[in-house]
């Protein structure tokens, strides 16, 4: 679904913004999604309004909840606080009326318990953008008068009362709560022992988080045995990837001989296995799946099990080797898809702060978030355009859904239609996983040469490696691999002999910068692009420009994947007063 709004209240806030610094840092940010909450409750109460009941629309949300109180007698409101709806339960009640056409006195007859109250259907507006829902929540979680009194001036037989309320709730939650346990039990009797309901509760499976079921993914257990060793050797495969870290390990011998290096998400442990042979005195490699096991037996393998210690668990409650306080240097591939899915730069953020010395080195030491226009056309012609016409038949509600999360794939460097823009730049050295959640405005402007129509967003990274682990100068280029390019030439040791050696240069000026890039522009890595498909496709011509917010935080439902969200507008050029703002949201999974 995309919702539409009221053009900019002012471009020069955003060019302004953009100018600057299109990352916003956690107080800022608190303060904008304040700003943006106060500014978008304020536009949907003033929208004309539908009545629940009848077709009569009314000019505000206020006016709307007034006449159906007047008119029907029904006051959503109180209703809500009386049945204890939150707000999910507030939104399946407006739906639920507005679909079955329910009249106020069968609205009225509802407790809350009915089976559609649980229900995804209702969670699907049946009026577009309705104002009802978009509306502020308003307090609806407790009303009762006798909540706000306070129990020191109440006369002994309000206590009582007041009490005797209370006892009542609580039997009923406990009947309630004993009931719930016996179904999923599947008990005849009703649970009435504690000592019985603990035996019980222990013999329900706990339910999968989101950890395990990551870790899982990557671990050598017998349900993923037959994928795992795919999955990393598709990593591994990445040319781009491994021999860039290989590049920045093996010619940097002054950083890393005598080191005490920490490999976080070590995996098959072959970054672990770079920084032996590129001298270091001791390697700690750290991962929570059972791919170390395996991980410890190539370093057996392959002689350097008296250098790299293989630890199974999270870096969050590991200890290090006895002697060993802290580390030099911290290497790990934590990226993921739109470079934060996977969310691994948490433990890695975790990893440095607990055992990383005050001097010591990130690698890689910065990424940057790259966003830009995309003329995505072959992949919405195979992804959802194939739905228009299927053997004669139009299937295009297959292809509904697709809209609402992000594609990723590869698109070639002609798909471009502007120039990117860095939506936000993390230096791997200070960033905090509070700034993980973050909101960006950005200006995209047009490379066109001919009026085009825009269909998609695009979002890849770019990553780089300094000795000195700090950022690199703002006008640094990162490397574009092209096709066919030998990237390896100079790293690959053939038949044991040691991997080149360069010299190391003197001063950061003249430091050597590795990187890499996971562009259109660059060789496909296993990382691909993200596409953020447009459900209206905005059209565009030389010098046009989209200005917007990307907002993106971790999902509420699997803190691994993350929510997207888009406000975007478009000038014609840059003396253009820019058109409604369109709001589309996507999931990265």
């Amino acid at each position: 679904m995309s919702l539409h709004l009221p053009p900019p209240a002012c471009v020069a806030d955003i060019v302004n913004d953009s100018d600057s610094d299109s990352v916003s840092s956690s107080d800022s940010e608190d303060e904008n999604d304040q700003t943006w909450d106060d500014w978008v409750s304020d536009s949907n109460e003033q929208q004309e309004t539908k009545s629940l009941f009848d077709e009569t629309v009314l000019p505000s949300v206020e006016r709307a909840l007034a006449y159906d109180s007047e008119t029907h007698h029904f006051n959503l409101d109180d209703f809500c606080k009386n049945l204890s709806l939150d707000f999910h339960g507030r939104v399946r009640l407006i739906n639920y009326i507005r679909k079955t056409k329910a009249s106020p006195s069968e609205a009225l007859k509802l407790e809350g318990k009915e089976p559609w109250f649980q229900s995804d259907e209702y969670l699907v507006p049946v009026v577009e953008n309705d104002p009802l829902i978009q509306a502020y929540a308003l307090d609806w979680s407790d009303s009762d008068d006798d909540a706000d009194k306070d129990p020191m001036k109440m006369d002994p037989n309000q206590k009582v009362k007041l009490l005797e309320k209370k006892l009542a709730l609580a039997r009923q939650s406990l009947l309630d709560y004993r009931a719930l346990i016996a179904e999923k039990l599947n008990i005849s009797k009703q649970v009435t022992n504690v000592e019985d309901l603990s035996s019980k509760l222990e013999a329900i499976p706990k339910t999968r988080d989101d950890d395990t079921h990551y870790f899982e993914s990557y671990g050598s257990n017998e349900l993923y045995a037959s994928t795992y060793a795919d999955i990393h050797a598709i990593m591994i495969n990445d040319k781009v990837r491994t021999s860039t870290y290989a590049h920045f390990i093996l010619t940097n011998p002054s950083l890393f001989r005598d080191a005490i290096v920490l490999d976080v998400g070590c995996g098959t442990g072959i970054l672990s296995m770079f920084a032996a042979r590129a001298g270091a005195k001791r390697v700690i490699a750290v991962d929570a799946s059972d791919i170390a096991l395996k991980a410890e037996k190539n370093v057996i393998a392959n002689g350097f099990q008296d250098v790299i210690t293989v630890i199974r668990g999270k870096v969050e409650s590991i200890s290090l080797p006895e002697g060993i306080d802290k580390v030099d240097i911290i290497i790990s591939e934590w990226m993921g898809y739109a470079l934060l899915y996977e969310s691994m730069l948490d433990s890695v953020l975790v990893a440095r702060d607990r055992f990383l010395k005050p001097e010591g080195v990130m690698a890689p030491s910065q990424c940057k978030m790259e966003f830009g226009l995309c003329d995505a056309s072959e992949i919405h012609k195979e992804r959802i355009g194939f739905w228009d016409d299927v053997y004669g038949f139009d299937m295009s509600a297959m292809a509904t859904d697709l809209y609402d999360e992000a594609i990723v794939d590869v698109v070639g460097p002609e798909t471009l239609m502007s120039e990117p823009y860095t939506i936000k730049d993390l230096n791997i050295g200070t960033i905090t996983s509070r700034e993980l959640d973050f909101t960006s405005t950005f200006s995209l402007t047009s490379t066109a040469q001919r009026r085009t129509k825009i269909n998609s967003f695009i979002l890849y990274f770019d990553t780089f490696f300094t000795a000195h682990g700090g950022p690199v100068p703002p006008d640094t280029q990162v490397k574009l691999v092209k096709e066919g390019e030998p990237v390896l030439a100079e790293l690959w040791p053939v038949g044991g002999k040691s991997a080149l050696q360069r010299r190391q240069s003197m001063g950061k000026e003249k430091e050597k910068i590795t990187s890499f890039s996971t562009g259109p522009l660059s060789v496909p890595t296993h990382w691909k692009q993200t596409i953020f498909m447009l459900r209206e496709p905005i059209t565009v011509t030389e010098g046009s420009i989209v200005i917007g917010t990307f907002m993106c935080k971790k999902s509420t439902t699997n803190s691994r994947e993350m929510d997207v969200e888009i406000h975007y507008s478009v000038k014609q050029d840059a003396q253009s007063s820019p058109g409604p703002t369109t709001v589309q949201m996507y999931k990265v999974r």
